[in-house]
């Protein structure tokens, strides 16, 4: 199975697609820019979306769901807002169909147009600030800290399975406060919690940052983000909170009666991850063989296989591997056995490589004679022969031994291709060969467009921590006041 994807060295871009496809994460679907997202893929999800809920859920967020459908006239309402999400819009025209008269199925029914175009949501601010309009009229109402886990389309024109498709799933918070202190507050607890999963679950280690001014969302007066950066050197973003003032506030009229009776507009933040984050996961930590999942969000942490020459011998060896699973189930492990007659063991091992089950267990005949089992390790391919002998409580640990080696691999990668540069003329030389630049900026868009037009280098994110130093712009001279990170992006 391996044999079939193209090494990362070649085709790093071709790698990921084989692999997406091979690892029954996901595939095209029928319709042009979408995915299908395959029962393996939507399990790693699954684990994501609990674990996120859960932390929302741990600082005082509550889920709810807001229409699919936006009126038009709602993305009129704030002009940045609109003029960020107006070339990716899917516009619904028509709310009915009826058959061709000439009998060729069927036909838009030109009867049927709608009074109002509605928007299938790119995103939701417009229609959740329409409706806090209605749940907010006292600074008893505030805050307002919701949650919702939905799909959103926006029309891209170059997809690529999880990275960029024209829907994807994801959560998007919106958050009302009574003051700008507590906004302000959330956006930064939000990207925390972000920051957090990335490096505690996902074994990705990201930089915690602002946006430029020309990086920022549509609508927002401060991006926060999380940045990782994959195997070939180019970053990804991996999360954002915004702290969107009160402009939402003003464009849809959401005031409140503060403590001293007078009328006062709402405070907001929103706040997002998507399906992006497998594509993420995938990028950072597989290889040439497959994928490599941190244990912390694989769909199932041990695999066993048993190998046997008759029925009689598979008889007991399911009864001793009985045992073990109930006993790894009991310790928290999540544990599936293979016992199907339908693959050859060798087979089943390139299979659950290639899906990145983080530890393999092998038993046979002989193994049960001699009272041992093969473990077999996904992140270095370790392959040992161990007593049975308190195999449970081994692979337990083994566990949090992966996700630490994983995350250390990564984060040892970032290091290695992070580095200082001084002038443009470096910064050209140096951008080729991938990774995070850190480089003083005079901080114009100018500036910023010029670099994005002659290297393709984007600012990824004013760092909120680490080295604060003043200098001169690699560009202009002029004064700076701390280093930026630009890399080249998905």
């Amino acid at each position: 199975m391996a044999k079939e994807l193209t090494p990362r060295s070649e085709n790093y871009s071709q790698w990921y697609n084989d692999l997406v496809v091979k690892a029954d994460l996901a595939e095209n679907s029928a319709v042009r820019g979408c995915m299908v997202i395959k029962p393996y893929g939507y399990a790693i999800w699954e684990k994501i979306q609990r674990q996120l809920d859960q932390m929302f859920k741990d600082t005082g967020h509550v889920n709810a769901y807001f229409p699919l459908f936006i009126p038009k006239s709602f993305l009129s309402k704030e002009a940045d807002h609109v003029e960020g999400f107006a070339k990716e819009c899917a516009v619904v025209t028509h709310y009915r169909l009826k058959k061709n008269p000439d009998g060729s199925g069927v036909i838009v029914d030109p009867a049927a147009k709608l009074e109002e175009e509605l928007i299938v949501r790119p995103t939701s601010e417009t229609i959740i600030w329409s409706t806090y309009k209605n749940w907010i009229h006292s600074y008893r109402d505030l805050p307002i800290l919701c949650n919702q886990w939905a799909n959103v389309v926006r029309w891209e024109m170059r997809t690529r399975l999880f990275l960029r498709t024209a829907e994807f799933l994801w959560q998007e918070g919106h958050t009302a406060h009574a003051t700008k202190e507590e906004a302000e507050e959330e956006a930064v607890k939000m990207l925390n919690i972000y920051a957090d999963f990335a490096e505690n679950f996902m074994a990705i280690p990201v930089l915690k940052g602002v946006k430029s001014a020309k990086e920022r969302f549509a609508g927002a007066v401060e991006t926060y983000c999380i940045e990782a950066l994959m195997q070939d050197g180019k970053a990804l973003q991996a999360g954002t909170s915004h702290f969107l003032g009160q402009n939402f506030a003003k464009a849809f009229d959401v005031t409140f009666m503060n403590k001293d009776n007078k009328q006062e507009l709402v405070w907001a933040t929103s706040w997002g991850v998507s399906t992006r984050l497998m594509g993420a996961l995938i990028m950072s930590h597989s290889d040439d063989d497959g994928l490599i999942l941190p244990p912390n969000l694989v769909p199932y942490q041990v695999v066993i296989v048993p190998i046997y020459k008759s029925d009689e011998q598979l008889k007991d060896i399911d009864a001793k591997v009985d045992t073990i699973v109930a006993n790894l189930k009991s310790l928290g492990v999540s544990v599936k056995y293979d016992n199907t007659d339908n693959k050859r063991p060798g087979f089943k091992f390139a299979e659950y490589e290639l899906k990145g089950v983080p530890v393999r267990l092998a038993i046979g005949a002989r193994d049960l004679e001699n009272n041992t089992v093969e473990v077999f390790r996904r992140d270095t391919k370790e392959k040992e022969t161990r007593s049975l002998d308190g195999i449970e409580q081994y692979v337990k640990d083994l566990m949090s031994d992966i996700q630490s080696n994983i995350y250390k691999k990564a984060f040892d990668y970032r290091s290695s291709v992070t580095r200082e540069v001084n002038t443009y003329d470096e910064f050209k030389e140096e951008i080729e060969k991938g990774g995070f630049l850190l480089c003083h900026w005079d901080g114009t868009t100018e500036t910023e467009e010029k670099i994005k037009e002659e290297t393709k280098a984007t600012i990824r994110c004013i760092p909120l921590e680490g080295d604060k130093t003043p200098g001169k712009c690699m560009v202009t001279g002029m004064p700076s006041k701390q280093r930026v990170v630009f890399a080249r992006s998905y």
